[in-house]
């Protein structure tokens, strides 16, 4: 990831492809699930845009992580939505997908506007004064439009005009998805191989303390609010899975940083491991627990 060609080109176009897909399988409708479940798509939005950088920013202090590139890497992925693999992941431990579908969307469109307000945050409170250039807000607003929001509209206006070239096309594009996300979080792991197992030690526990906390509240807080098991299921993804393919790309192609891209690579990497747990729950423990 040294060249201006993979963090100037291929990544923008990698998290462009991963978005199209996701708009392939977004209609209009999905937007007006907000308003026909409120109180899911509030808890939801909640927790992915204000509760998920708070934490973050906690657990950052209370690890005492030391490196201020790997903890502004933390906060980049704490200020991401959900992605596409938290719609799958959702789908597979037997959640509500379509509120999924919907929460990933209208959080990625309101992110958009809070990931540079975030990030600059962080920037300005583990890096030193002249160690760092600040994002450009409305410039960052404009490029991450670019390579999420747009694509996405593309998605629906295809799925919108052609439904039935939507549908074939939309599995092919769910795999190549999901191998340009194995391959841009091989890159970020690859690119910084020699501080990679030390970088694992200091943010690791971060990580997985961020994700299995989001996780545990995103299905609390549903719970309490009474929402049915399939919703609750959904919102603990929508909260502790998020699109570690924007995190790395923001790091390494709009702050020109690839050690912070570190941090975003192992969150992908750990909850991975959480969403297997989190699918043999659903599948195996709930199934039992019906018969």
């Amino acid at each position: 990831m040294e060249t201006n060609y993979l963090t100037d080109i291929m990544l923008p176009l990698s998290l462009a492809i991963i978005m199209l897909g996701m708009g392939l399988s977004l209609v209009p409708a999905d937007f007006k699930r907000v308003f026909l479940f409120p109180r899911a798509a509030s808890v939801g939005i909640l927790n992915q845009i204000v509760v998920l950088p708070l934490v973050g920013f906690m657990l950052v202090w209370l690890f005492g992580l030391g490196n201020p590139e790997l903890a502004v890497g933390v906060m980049v992925l704490a200020a991401c939505p959900g992605g596409p693999t938290s719609n799958l992941i959702s789908h597979i431990s037997r959640g509500d997908t379509a509120l999924s579908i919907t929460l990933t969307a209208i959080s990625s469109m309101i992110a958009v506007i809070t990931i540079p307000l975030i990030v600059n945050l962080a920037l300005s409170i583990y890096m030193q004064q002249g160690e760092f250039v600040p994002l450009p807000v409305f410039d960052t607003i404009f490029k991450l439009t670019l390579i999420t929001l747009l694509p996405v509209s593309i998605g629906m206006l295809i799925r919108s005009k052609a439904l039935s070239f939507a549908r074939k096309t939309d599995k092919p594009v769910k795999i190549i998805s999901g191998i340009l996300l194995f391959l841009i979080i091989l890159a970020a792991i690859l690119n910084n191989r020699e501080i990679f197992v030390s970088s694992f030690r200091s943010v690791g526990p971060v990580a997985l303390s961020l994700n299995v906390f989001m996780l545990f509240v995103g299905y609390i807080s549903a719970r309490m609010l009474r929402l049915k098991l399939a919703q609750s299921i959904t919102i603990s993804v929508e909260s502790g899975i998020q699109n570690g393919t924007l995190g790395i790309t923001i790091a390494s192609t709009l702050l020109h940083n690839d050690v912070m891209a570190i941090s975003p690579a192992i969150y992908s990497l750990i909850m991975f491991m959480t969403a297997g747990i989190i699918i043999a729950w659903a599948n195996l423990g709930l199934k039992k627990a019906v018969a």
